[in-house]
């Protein structure tokens, strides 16, 4: 295979009111509506595509491993401790559902937090040296 992939484009997560998720990742997230019908919202956030699709009530992107631990799909980025810290303070002062920070025996910390469909997040205070590289991020 001479081409390789690239990066991830878009990633579709299930909810039950469009309208209202739509709302509520803009609000609380800064994500930018580029698009919304009955169906899905287009959403702009953390540098990739995200897609809201209307769906039936009880189902979410998260899965359990093998242990039973409800586990997210995706994890976001910021730069550092602070950004991290910072960023949970916010949460909880939206009164977002969102979980304590952690310390998981990696480098960084993380907090994880819900939408209003239960799909579950993770926050990560580590930038990946790629994306800092590519897109010159000082720290």
């Amino acid at each position: 295979m001479s081409e390789k992939l690239v990066r991830v484009g878009t990633t579709y997560i299930p909810v039950t009111n469009v309208d209202l998720s739509a709302e509520w990742y803009v609000s609380n997230l800064s994500a930018e509506l580029s698009y919304k019908d009955d169906d899905k919202a287009i959403i702009n956030l953390a540098n990739q595509s995200i897609f809201l699709v209307k769906s039936n009530k009880n189902q979410s992107s998260n899965f359990y491993d093998i242990y039973g631990q409800e586990r997210f799909s995706m994890t976001f980025e910021v730069n550092g401790l602070s950004s991290l810290e910072s960023l949970h303070n916010e949460f909880v002062s939206k009164k977002m559902r969102v979980g304590e920070i952690e310390d998981r025996g990696h480098s960084g910390r993380n907090f994880v937090f819900f939408d209003l469909d239960g799909n579950k997040f993770d926050v990560w205070s580590e930038l990946s040296p790629i994306f800092k590289e590519k897109f010159i991020i000082n720290q």
